[in-house]
């Protein structure tokens, strides 16, 4: 073997769970390439924190030894058409382990998103049908590099690694593209050949001709849809300031406010990451996480049959993460936390201001006026936001966990950037979407998010109860009709612990400790809280609906299992499906009082309106974790009045 220098690398970490360094991930790259003898064609995926063992975690503390510092790395030999996973320990500078992986595709790559346009753009096939709708300056076009789905034995991942680019034209250069669908035109891409093999065209649907621009120059020219003729004057400014600083404090990566703990992870898949949170020493949630987002739509034009992509597994959202600007993305006195992910030669890449951390005034947290005094009490609730965006091809996605004075967990989503659009002949109405313009439309679709909750409610022996609401029955007890009463069901096993919504009974869910109970004699516990939500709108019969089995139930228990942090699977990219969770519940491990992990997936329903052209404003949705026998009581009653301000004329 050749010589290759030692690569060196100083551990200084304090916490086993911080997130890995540049030089961390430059020295794991550097030890599997002289190790194994990695050639150029083998690519670096993701190179990720190899977290050590939750019960290693847990019982760890600063003063002891430090714990092995690893990195796990999912590589792709582009020679061999193979997968491979490694661990690699930066603290014996050694690797631990070299597996390869049978049968799967490993997520697109940076390399290959930035790639694919120039590929498609020199093909003389894409070239000919670019023609015939009237194109020849093909520098204008733009080429998203759809992932593949699965739409038979031809996209088998051992055969082949391939996207299915869609295009769009811009009227000049910067211009906002999306305006211009190329209908009816679908290309296949081969990743490892760099090359076209595939070109369908469809039929010639004329490109939609009215521009829709939401940025300056183009915004303010004749023409524009919807026509904008400036910036409007009548904005007052509102300032956000804390002159004495913010509440919380920061050391590394850990975060303490007001009674909350918790530490800030980041991952090039998962991108933000929340580590062992909990109130006032008591734990709550060891590791929270989105386990998978998955966007099907529901048009059957050739254009977009084959769109049900998850943007997490098929790409990951953390190297796709947006570097935040202040008085932009966030406002008030913030705290940025960088990304560090990898380029797939290996190399650290740092995305500045990956993550914000700010406070946010969040209304009233409680108020009582007595009638018969006038006496008058309120205080006002606060939330710790803790932030990231990302942009995946032409939607933007904001991913939000609040913490609340009132011990409230939140999570949100906020969906804004641009919809993907698709063309129709002109006075034509679609029949699976929305007119936007004229000769332009948004498909039918949805987008599912699956959150992963590693629960620790007053610690690791947790179980997990349905509490569904319903009339008493009539009779001697219930006179009146009016009553009704609370039911549990205990979630004894994976088998039983695959749930479904039901707002006829008011359904939710409590994470119960089996070990502590309060003041009260009832077990400790958190209520899952659904909020807004819907049921997948496609087939289960559809040949993609396997690919996506964990949207078949919106609430799933598991056993916890460090292996198993994926709803889909570890690898759905060209998977025709069967992963995740519902190959997680095979086994039905037991559930009561056991140590356990909750998946809640949520979807967002979107038929495209109008005014969602041509940049679509925020759209959220989420969940909440509220306290239910957590604390003795209202845990904000020690927040302090407000200076009581007057209002000027």
């Amino acid at each position: 073997m050749t010589a290759v220098e030692e690569p060196t690398v100083t551990v200084t970490t304090a916490h086993p769970l911080e997130p890995l360094t540049a030089d961390e991930i430059g020295a794991a790259a550097a030890l599997l390439r002289a190790e194994q003898g990695l050639g150029d064609s083998v690519r670096f995926v993701f190179v990720a924190l190899h977290e050590p063992p939750k019960s290693a975690v847990l019982a760890w503390t600063p003063d002891a030894a430090p714990l092995p510092r690893e990195a796990h790395v999912v590589l792709y030999d582009r020679t061999e058409r193979a997968t491979y996973e490694a661990v690699v320990s930066l603290t014996d500078r050694a690797v631990l382990s070299w597996t390869p992986v049978e049968g799967v595709q490993p997520p697109i790559m940076a390399e290959e998103f930035t790639s694919c346009e120039a590929i498609v753009q020199a093909d003389p096939r894409w070239q000919e049908a670019m023609r015939r709708r009237g194109i020849e300056d093909f520098s204008l076009a733009m080429v998203d590099p759809w992932a593949s789905s699965w739409t038979g034995p031809q996209d088998d991942p051992s055969a082949r690694r391939i996207v299915r680019p869609l295009t769009w034209v811009r009227s000049a250069p910067g211009e906002h593209g999306y305006a211009r669908p190329v209908e009816g035109l679908v290309v296949v891409v081969d990743l490892d050949a760099g090359e076209v093999v595939e070109v369908a065209d469809h039929g010639v649907v004329p490109l939609p001709t009215q521009p829709g621009n939401y940025e300056e120059p183009w915004l303010f020219e004749p023409g524009n849809v919807p026509a904008v003729e400036a910036y409007r004057a009548d904005v007052a400014p509102i300032s956000i300031t804390q002159p004495d600083g913010p509440s919380f404090t920061v050391d590394g990566h850990a975060v303490t406010w007001l009674g909350w703990e918790l530490r800030i992870g980041f991952t090039p898949r998962e991108g933000l990451v929340l580590h062992e949170v909990g109130y006032a020493g008591r734990p709550i949630v060891y590791r929270a996480s989105l386990a998978e987002m998955y966007v099907p739509y529901g048009d059957p034009a050739p254009t977009h049959r084959f769109k049900n992509v998850f943007d997490q597994g098929e790409y990951g959202v953390g190297w796709l993460a947006n570097s935040l600007t202040l008085g932009c993305d966030c406002v008030g006195h913030i705290h940025y936390v960088d990304g560090v992910v990898n380029d797939n030669d290996g190399a650290p890449v740092t995305i500045p201001n990956a993550v914000c951390m700010h406070e946010e005034d969040a209304g009233i947290a409680w108020k009582h006026t007595d009638f018969r005094t006038g006496a008058v009490q309120v205080r006002r609730r606060r939330r710790l936001v803790i932030s990231t965006i990302v942009t995946v091809g032409n939607y933007e996605y904001g991913y939000f966990w609040y913490l609340y004075t009132d011990g409230t967990i939140e999570y949100e989503v906020k969906l804004t950037g641009v919809i993907s659009t698709g063309a129709v002949a002109p006075g034509e109405v679609p029949a699976h979407g929305t007119l936007v313009a004229p000769g332009l439309y948004g498909p039918n679709h949805q987008h599912f998010f699956c959150v992963r909750l590693d629960m620790t409610v007053d610690g690791t022996a947790n179980t997990v109860v349905e509490i569904d609401s319903a009339p008493s029955p009539p009779g001697p007890a219930n006179p009146h009709g009016n009553a009704w009463q609370t039911h549990r069901t205990v979630l004894t096993s994976e088998a039983v612990a695959q749930r479904d919504l039901d707002a006829t009974k008011a359904r939710y869910w409590k994470i119960e400790s089996a070990e502590r109970t309060s003041v009260l004699g009832a077990p400790t516990a958190y209520a899952l809280m659904p909020g807004a939500n819907v049921p997948p709108m496609y087939s289960p019969e559809a040949m993609f609906a396997p690919r996506a089995g964990f949207t078949q139930h919106q609430l799933w228990v598991t056993a916890a299992d460090d292996t198993q942090r994926y709803a889909a699977g570890d690898y759905p990219n060209q998977h025709p499906g069967g992963q995740g969770l519902p190959a997680y519940v095979t086994d039905d491990r037991p559930l009561e009082g056991q140590d356990v992990v909750v998946w809640y997936t949520f979807g967002a329903h979107h038929v495209v309106r109008p005014e969602d052209w041509p940049v679509m404003p925020v759209s959220t949705v989420g969940f909440m974790l509220k306290p239910s026998g957590f604390f003795d009581g209202n845990p904000s009653l020690d927040l302090p009045p407000s200076a009581p301000h007057c209002h000027g004329s």
